[in-house]
């Protein structure tokens, strides 16, 4: 009897480590999860790729998507591709830093001049250089998502100069870069997990957080932060990952399907984002939020010390410099 349950424990452990690459009736399948839920546009950005690899395959080739953290968090979900248990993810740029230090450079906060320099870097050579600088990591970048800009949201006062921030106890993500940046600029940084934030804001265990204008509005944090400052410190794109385990177990054939369906996956998604940004500052505003458009120069002058910090890190203060010297 106890060499029979061994027996189950033993299949059952094999199936649930079994390569995250599955071929039904000669389909190849793969297991896309992220934290983000079926509203945002990130997510119909990922459906989109998923149809775009089944036309271009012929139904050859599958992506099943699995949204809302069903598969697990941020963390959990870079940890099972670098070990070949799940195919694809979406990550913040923030929230990999940790995995692969080269994306802190996302995280300086006022690196990009407006958005047509962050979509030069980010679809030209240096963005393609960062995508596969993880595969070193077991992860290869696809593509990047817009994600916009984010801004502070507070509960009792709006922030319209770097001073403001003193004393205020700030949510960020689990990244040395966005606690370097609050620190800077006078705020006690407190890293709470995007899941938790809003009964943290709703509790007083945090004053304010920033991210940009979709989050904000689909995560309901404007229910409890009345206070919406548009002074867009940073932008962190979002990031497409394949476990290289996954990657390498495919056809060239179907490394090209997939890669140009990230690729229009990402061009489409850009477009939905500015949607969704447009329709969550007007529907915010209907629930009583006052936005505000502060002069971005004060906050950019305190946080400059924090590129010199980075020459210490020659390659990331290498990147800074190529990047702001980019047309």
């Amino acid at each position: 009897m106890i060499r029979h349950f061994r027996t189950l424990f033993i299949l059952g452990l094999v199936v649930l480590l079994l390569p995250n690459c599955s071929h039904e009736s000669r389909i190849r399948v793969i297991k896309l999860g992220h934290a983000l839920n079926a509203d945002h546009p990130v997510h119909k950005g990922m459906v989109y790729m998923a149809k775009r690899v089944a036309e271009k395959s012929d139904g050859k080739m599958r992506i099943d998507i699995y949204p809302s953290q069903q598969l697990g968090t941020e963390r959990e979900l870079v940890e099972l591709l670098q070990i070949g248990s799940l195919g694809i993810t979406k990550v913040s740029s923030g929230a990999i830093e940790g995995f692969v230090p080269v994306y802190k450079v996302f995280g300086i906060p006022y690196l990009f001049r407006d958005d047509e320099h962050r979509f030069n870097i980010l679809e030209g050579k240096i963005g393609k250089q960062i995508l596969l600088s993880s595969e070193k990591y077991w992860l290869r970048g696809l593509c990047y998502y817009d994600a916009g800009s984010r801004s502070f949201y507070t509960k009792t006062i709006p922030i319209l100069h770097p001073d403001d921030l003193i004393g205020l106890k700030v949510r960020t993500m689990n990244s040395p870069t966005a606690v370097g940046m609050i620190q800077q600029m006078g705020g006690s940084a407190t890293p709470i997990a995007w899941g938790e934030l809003y009964t943290a804001l709703q509790q007083g265990v945090v004053d304010a957080a920033e991210n940009n204008p979709p989050s904000y509005h689909l995560s309901r944090h404007y229910e409890v932060c009345k206070y919406y400052s548009l002074d867009e410190h940073t932008a962190l794109p979002d990031v497409l990952l394949i476990s290289t385990i996954i990657w390498n177990d495919l056809s060239p054939q179907e490394q090209q399907w997939l890669q140009e369906a990230a690729d229009e996956s990402a061009q489409y998604e850009k477009q939905l984002w500015k949607e969704a940004c447009e329709f969550a500052l007007q529907e915010v505003q209907k629930s009583g939020v006052k936005v505000y458009y502060p002069d971005k120069k004060p906050f950019a002058e305190k946080v400059a010390p924090i590129y010199e910090t980075y020459r210490d890190q020659p390659e990331i203060y290498e990147l800074i410099q190529k990047i702001k010297m980019e047309y």
